[in-house]
């Protein structure tokens, strides 16, 4: 290859398919009147970052790549400093890490999108890697891309559908004060807004028209960005709002999602609302939300591998034995799930959410329901126990790492439960901090995901938990009470 290749080509980060659609994104740009484009990356939280470079910086990124700082990495919610970037190894080990160097950003040019918002901007996911051209350890992205490889060197696809719930409010405040400002490690207070409907009557279609406007505008959105969302549903608490998503391949959910919700949250806070993908605001009257993940896998033929071959089986053998995979790590896989102080006040008897590793058939108590018949070609699991804010490459990537483990291992997930909140199954954690400690011990994940990664994962969130003790010592609180408190709404409601 010549000396003179660009970094994509110079190191084989692109398929054949990618480098003639990147040519498709070329004639686009050119074609819609592009101006900018946003590149974007997952942050470990989920959370989408971006540079904004022109149309001709961007034709460049996609033979270079293009840099950015590796700090996005290093932060927790609060921006936080984690790791001691500017010592010897980045307070992580790695001589690449050594003072918060560059990464580099590859795009991947079957995620561009042209903004319906603003319809000179372009948008893009990207990949990053180090300048050497190594993958970057910490990436959820590549997280996610191994384990995908994992099960395609078996013949088999994940196959993930999604139910998200968040909140609409409208915003109280049409401008920023002092008080919203806040430092790295401490957040500012979060802005008030108050909710658009009255909640509590599920389904309501008279309350559901409250919210017609700004869903409207979203449903538009949503389809000029090819996002697969079905439905709208008025949920449970005020404002709050359920969308239901089709089936996608396991990388390309989690890329919809990530952009579901960015996209999300700008357009609302443009029309004067605030959305909220937080498990559980601090405001009067709201309701936990939850983010239910459908999953099955696809054999090579294309047909569900989760489909029962007779009547009175819930799945076949294979979806049985992925379903006793995750149920054997669900503690240790929690903390992907939820990943916020916030969530752990959700696990509770009787509440639309679990409270234990509870599996059962089309039951909504439980934390896997499974829903399978013969002949069925979307037979499959729902994992009920995720919150919204969750990281969508990290959920998806447990799913994958247990489940194939219990596929490896023949595990029998036992008979389901029909009474979950009373059946005699493992408790689901308390807390953050207790699940960060089932994950640390979790030699299945310390094996899949590395140790590295774990470490650093553990690090990221315990600086989170910390900062929420100190604020409970410091206010005398009672750290198990069911209330919101401020540092949880202050974090969490519009970082999500």
């Amino acid at each position: 290859m010549s000396s003179s290749s660009g970094f994509i080509d110079k190191h084989g980060l692109w398929t054949e398919d990618q480098r003639a659609r990147s040519k498709e994104v070329t004639d686009r740009i050119a074609k819609d009147g592009v101006k900018l484009v946003r590149v974007a990356w997952s942050d470990p939280h989920g959370v989408s970052r971006a540079k904004t470079v022109t149309s001709e910086v961007f034709r460049g990124a996609m033979t270079n790549g293009y840099n950015i700082n590796v700090a996005t990495a290093t932060l927790d919610a609060s921006g936080a400093r984690v790791f001691s970037s500017f010592t010897r190894g980045g307070g992580l080990g790695l001589e690449e890490m050594t003072g918060s160097p560059n990464l580099i950003i590859v795009p991947d040019p079957f995620t561009f999108r042209v903004l319906p918002w603003e319809p000179t901007v372009g948008w893009v996911l990207c990949d990053d890697y180090f300048t050497s051209g190594r993958p970057f350890h910490f990436s959820p992205r590549h997280v996610l891309r191994k384990q995908v490889e994992r099960l395609n060197g078996r013949g088999l696809r994940s196959v993930v559908g999604l139910e998200v719930e968040w909140y609409l409010l409208r915003l109280a405040d049409d401008r920023l004060t002092e008080q919203n400002l806040g430092a790295p490690g401490i957040k500012g207070r979060a802005l008030r807004a108050y909710p658009v409907e009255p909640g509590y009557s599920f389904h309501s279609e008279t309350s559901f028209d409250l919210m017609h406007e700004p869903i409207a505008r979203l449903a538009s959105a949503y389809e000029a960005l090819d996002l697969p969302v079905r439905s709208f549903e008025n949920e449970w608490g005020p404002g709050q709002v359920e969308c239901t998503f089709g089936p996608a391949d396991a990388l390309r959910a989690a890329d919809n999602l990530l952009l579901f919700r960015t996209a999300t949250r700008q357009i609302m806070r443009r029309m004067g609302y605030l959305a909220s993908f937080m498990c559980r605001p601090k405001v009067k009257g709201l309701y936990s939300s939850g983010w239910h993940l459908h999953q099955s896998l696809v054999d090579s033929a294309g047909a569900n591998a989760f489909t029962p071959s007779e009547s009175g089986i819930p799945l076949s053998s294979l979806g049985m034995s992925y379903l006793g995979g995750l149920l054997a790590h669900g503690i240790p896989a929690t903390v992907f799930a939820n990943p916020t102080v916030n969530a752990y006040r959700r696990f509770r008897a009787n509440s639309l959410a679990p409270d234990r590793l509870a599996w059962g058939n089309d039951h909504r108590g439980v934390m896997l329901r499974i829903l399978g018949e013969p002949g069925d070609p979307a037979s499959r699991i729902e994992n009920r126990l995720g919150e919204p804010s969750a990281n969508p490459y990290l959920y998806v990537a447990s799913q994958i790492i247990t489940g194939l483990d219990g596929i490896d291992n023949s595990l029998d997930p036992g008979a389901p439960d029909t009474d979950p909140y009373s059946t005699d199954r493992t408790r689901l954690p308390k807390s953050l901090p207790l699940a960060l400690d089932s994950l640390s011990q979790s030699a299945l994940f310390r094996r899949e995901m590395g140790d590295l990664f774990v470490n650093y994962y553990l690090a990221l969130k315990r600086k989170e938990a910390d900062r929420f003790a100190e604020f409970v010592a410091a206010n005398s609180l009672d750290p198990s009470s069911d209330e919101i408190t401020d540092w949880e709404q202050n974090e969490y409601f519009d970082f999500f």
